[in-house]
């Protein structure tokens, strides 16, 4: 082989070994790119969780009758828009599983507000009556859990946070919805 073709041979490798190192580097660039992007835009949710105990007032008798609630208010800030939901766990007596008729009604009435020097000005609202059915149908020890689709409201500027509210409309005490307020989420 001569000197010139050896030369011509090893200047090949060397670009190739060039090319295939560019390629790797602009591979992992993108790569790198591409997942910082992807965690950028996925925005998680900020909550906070608090309790209630609500009694039922339409009955004084001997056997448990209240629900415990544990609520998480969330929400988060994505594209131009603020989301907020909430989860509801709730343990209630073992004698109202399957019961259709210890309450008329159950909502949980979700807002998203915009945070404010003073009250929070409510800036989008929706009931959710999906809690009603499942405080009727706990697992046989009247435990269960809840949670309410997502609002979605295009925000401004300044910040957002979800407030909600439990509403129980209690059989045969004749007072309607009675309302149960739960810590709000932190603002986004």
């Amino acid at each position: 082989m001569t000197s010139a073709l050896r030369s011509q041979q090893s200047r090949s490798r060397r670009v190739i070994r060039v090319a295939a190192s560019s390629a790797v580097a602009l591979f992992a660039a993108t790569s790198v790119t591409l997942t910082s992007a992807a965690t950028a835009s996925a925005a998680s949710y900020r909550c906070k969780t608090s309790s209630a105990s609500v009694d039922n007032p339409a009955y004084s008798g001997p056997w448990a009758d209240n629900y415990n609630f544990d609520v998480s208010l969330c929400a988060k800030r994505s594209g131009g828009y603020i989301y907020a939901y909430a989860k509801v766990n709730f343990e209630g007596p073992v004698a109202y599983v399957n019961m259709t008729d210890t309450l008329d009604g159950a909502r949980f009435h979700l807002q998203t507000k915009k945070s404010v020097s003073g009250p929070d000005p409510v800036v989008k609202s929706a009931n959710f009556t999906g809690l009603e059915y499942k405080l009727e149908h706990g697992n046989t020890a009247g435990n269960g859990s809840y949670t309410t689709g997502t609002i979605k409201y295009k925000a401004g500027s300044g910040r957002y946070l979800a407030d909600g509210i439990i509403q129980l409309d209690w059989n045969r005490d004749g007072k309607g919805y009675r309302s149960t307020n739960f810590s709000a989420s932190p603002t986004v």
